[in-house]
């Protein structure tokens, strides 16, 4: 009887170890973008990414969200530094510039600064590229907050922030998901914005959850 027990206690230890390595991890680093400010939490677009996975049939830990409104690339770097992490992760997701930009930083900063970032990131997702992903940053020049900022100027300056990250995940073997265009969806439907007039709805981030998903999954199924 004593054998009996230790062979079911072992075994269902064996099951807990089991269902514990399949349970998958994410880590969303960025800005006000991966934090959802003026949105709930449930309409952040990183949880609403979890929630999807697991209507697919995937069991993912809620992400581990290091971000917040108005960082830069210097403040994210610093945070990252700063956190207890538990990598590897599964999912690691990286959305930063925008600040850079809003700050009026020279732009030939941004190229290291991202590169920083990028590799940090794939170290984090145990130093595999193919489990990193990059979204291109938002263009809030067609928001009621920018309407008296020189909107073309910020339009410009977004897209020239953009073909860096992406030339340089390229050069490493990163997905990239240009949400771009769909923020700019915005400047005709106001639902896309949150109460703040700036950021993103949680209707906007279901559409970036929508471009997300077909590059997230056969990550997160291999």
């Amino acid at each position: 009887m004593k054998k009996f027990l230790i062979f079911i206690f072992l075994l269902f230890a064996s099951f807990s170890l089991q269902a514990q390595d399949s349970t998958l991890s994410y880590l969303a680093l960025g800005d006000s973008y991966t934090i959802g400010e003026s949105v709930s939490t449930a309409e952040r677009w990183p949880v609403q990414l979890a929630q999807e996975l697991r209507q697919q049939g995937l069991t993912i830990k809620d992400p581990t969200i290091i971000a917040k409104t108005g960082w830069t690339t210097d403040e994210l770097k610093n945070a990252i530094a700063e956190s207890e992490l538990d990598p590897p992760y599964d999912l690691v997701t990286l959305l930063i510039g925008v600040n850079d930009q809003y700050r009026g930083y020279d732009i030939n900063d941004y190229p290291d600064k991202f590169l920083y970032l990028l590799d940090r990131s794939i170290s984090l997702a145990g130093n595999n590229p193919d489990n990193v992903l990059v979204l291109s940053i938002p263009d809030y020049g067609v928001t009621p907050f920018a309407s008296e900022k020189n909107p073309p100027k910020i339009s410009r300056e977004i897209e020239a922030y953009n073909a860096i990250s992406k030339k340089i995940s390229d050069s490493l073997g990163v997905a990239y998901v240009d949400i771009t265009p769909i923020s700019r969806n915005a400047e005709q439907d106001s639902t896309l914005l949150a109460e703040d007039g700036l950021h993103p709805s949680g209707k906007m981030y279901s559409q970036w959850i929508e471009e997300t998903l077909p590059l997230v999954l056969p990550i997160l199924k291999q």
